[in-house]
């Protein structure tokens, strides 16, 4: 499939899933759907274009992290002073925009699947898998706060470059705003992780729940671990307020598990 729709990002994506959960490399026949929702479904066309705004970013930041963009440049061949507009952070301001715009979207997907795992029909579980009391609510609040970091994280995602500002009587009549981008790209990731720590701990108590296990030779099976280690098991209801914090914490040290597959 992505070999008859070449995008670099979705094709590599693929690649890295396979290889993290130990998947073949031709797909399984269908067990009872034909086609699963798109937050299963769609995942590496989605995450795809998020890695390719990261390595573009990476790329202007390279640049710009050993580039010398004061004004004026003096130059060491001859000491001259050179004024010049290479100072203009339009690359920056515009690739910083792009990633954030990018990780919405695999938000947002993050948010789906979370409201797939609280379904009676996709997992054979309770709804919102609560444990057997009356009117338990199990990781329903879950649904609640990823929603409300979602919506934090795309008033953070709106594009800093479409700002406009007119300063110095008009000699200087365009601004990047690469500042504003940078420090929304913060608050931006910041927002991301409480999204994905909310369906982290939603899909451990699911897996939980089902007693399934994946390989602990594969980095699927090592991270189950690693997230076992410090999300309580406790399946009653209680505040997940440090079960979220946690699981956010973790995502550095998925990172790793991922790096340490691919050495």
């Amino acid at each position: 499939m992505h070999t008859a729709r070449p995008h670099r990002g979705s094709a590599e994506v693929a690649r890295i899933m396979r290889e993290l959960i130990g998947a073949a490399d031709r797909p399984t026949p269908p067990l009872g759907r034909i086609q699963d929702p798109y937050g299963f479904r769609c995942l590496p066309q989605i995450h795809g274009p998020a890695h390719e705004a990261a390595d573009a970013l990476e790329a202007v930041l390279a640049v710009e992290i050993n580039a010398a963009a004061e004004n004026p440049l003096i130059s060491p061949g001859d000491l001259a002073a050179y004024h010049h507009g290479g100072f203009y952070q339009a690359q920056l301001a515009l690739a910083l925009d792009h990633f954030r715009l990018a990780i919405t979207q695999v938000a947002r997907l993050s948010t789906s699947r979370l409201s797939t795992l609280n379904e009676p029909a996709y997992t054979r579980l309770r709804p919102f898998l609560a444990d057997h009391e009356p009117a338990s609510s199990g990781v329903m609040i879950l649904e609640y706060a990823a929603g409300a970091a979602l919506g934090d994280l795309r008033a953070f995602s709106a594009p800093a470059s479409l700002g406009h500002a007119v300063l110095s009587r008009g000699v200087e009549e365009q601004a990047s705003f690469a500042s504003l981008a940078a420090r929304q790209t913060l608050r931006a990731c910041d927002a991301y992780r409480l999204v994905v720590g909310c369906e982290l701990v939603a899909a451990v108590r699911a897996l939980r729940q089902r007693d399934l296990r994946p390989d602990p030779e594969l980095p699927v099976g090592r991270a189950l671990e690693l997230a076992e280690s410090v999300l309580d098991p406790e399946p009653a209801d209680r505040p997940l307020t440090d079960d979220v914090t946690a699981a956010a914490a973790l995502l550095d040290r998925f990172t790793e598990i991922w790096r340490g597959s691919e050495s």
